[in-house]
């Protein structure tokens, strides 16, 4: 069963469910302790190809995925690795969008594997390898940064930048389960070599505090833009993501006539009771159904047509900046 992201996670002081927080309290200083520990010990492999790692200091909804993508659309030679999360293959597995499926290789290498090739494995070093036997001659790592087993070349680890309506990306600083954090900041922010801070595209700038709380590494801001306008007319909505109230703000800021809105746990696999919901809400208020990528691909193949596809992008503040950084590898 998957859960939603629990909202009080994004609340920086005075955060709700203060009992919940504090009976998970040991659990994340155990998660903390066994994550530092795996990566102290770890002994990375070079693939032979430089690997650049596209990570997180949270748990999902920062926006790596469309950095990820936005960098293999740079990198000549460039391919995309992934664990596959969600998928049964292990790996090492290139993605073939028209022969798999999600519930194989995970929604995002299937989404991702449209315009790039794309590797799902488990073993990452396996994955790198076999990347590098078909030709690779760079791996983008898609959510690695905690991830100890490949020698990485350039790491970058994504921020949420959302920060209005009292929401606070970092949490109050506490480690998964009693908060959003991977790792404590400090400890994830000495391994990164730049920060990517996602900012909405109605966001116009960064939040200072946010920017403080992240100094010392280079940081570059990027918005996630639209890459096509919402489809017309009256819409009904719906995300399965880690935080889909944010599929459904960005909708409204884009100008999409959004009738209804129904999110989703992240990942959540479409199955005939959730069909029948979408179908019913869009039956009600005579609209169309609009949906991210990442659903999309999730979404019986039969059952694509029903529903549009909204894409978005990473759009670079600084466009000289990321190129001085992707120099070396193009």
């Amino acid at each position: 069963m998957k859960l939603s992201t629990p909202r009080w996670w994004y609340v920086r002081e005075g955060a709700p469910a203060p009992v919940m927080r504090a009976l998970l309290k040991p659990v994340s200083w155990i998660w903390a302790a066994v994550t530092a520990r795996r990566i102290a010990r770890a002994r990375p492999v070079d693939p032979g190809a430089p690997v650049i790692c596209v990570g997180n200091l949270t748990v999902g909804g920062a926006g790596k995925t469309p950095v990820v993508r936005e960098l293999l659309r740079r990198l000549p030679g460039a391919h995309g690795l992934s664990r596959g999360y969600g998928g049964s293959e292990a790996g090492p597995l290139r993605v073939d969008p028209d022969q798999h499926v999600a519930a194989q290789v995970g929604d995002e290498p299937l989404m991702m594997a449209r315009d790039a090739p794309i590797w799902v494995a488990r073993d990452r070093a396996a994955g790198a390898s076999a990347a590098v036997a078909a030709g690779a001659r760079v791996i983008v790592m898609d959510d690695g940064h905690q991830n100890p087993s490949l020698k990485k070349a350039l790491s970058l680890v994504v921020v949420d930048g959302e920060t209005r309506d009292g929401v606070w990306p970092l949490g109050d600083g506490s480690v998964f389960p009693a908060g959003p954090l991977r790792e404590p900041l400090a400890v994830g922010l000495a391994r990164a070599d730049a920060v990517v801070l996602m900012l909405p595209a109605d966001l116009a700038e960064p939040d200072p505090d946010l920017v403080r709380a992240l100094a010392g590494k280079p940081l570059l801001v990027a918005r996630l833009e639209p890459a096509a306008p919402p489809p017309p007319g009256p819409q009904v909505g719906f995300a399965g993501i880690a935080m889909p109230w944010k599929v459904e703000r960005a909708l409204k800021a884009a100008g999409c006539e959004l009738a209804d809105f129904i999110p989703f746990p992240d990942h959540f696999a479409y199955d005939a009771a959730a069909l029948n919901l979408l179908e019913q809400r869009a039956e009600l208020f005579e609209a169309g159904l609009v949906t991210t990528e990442k659903d999309w691909v999730r979404l019986p193949p039969a059952w694509r047509a029903k529903a549009a596809a909204w894409p978005v992008r990473a759009v670079f503040e600084d466009e000289a900046a990321l190129a001085r950084l992707l120099a070396p590898f193009t």
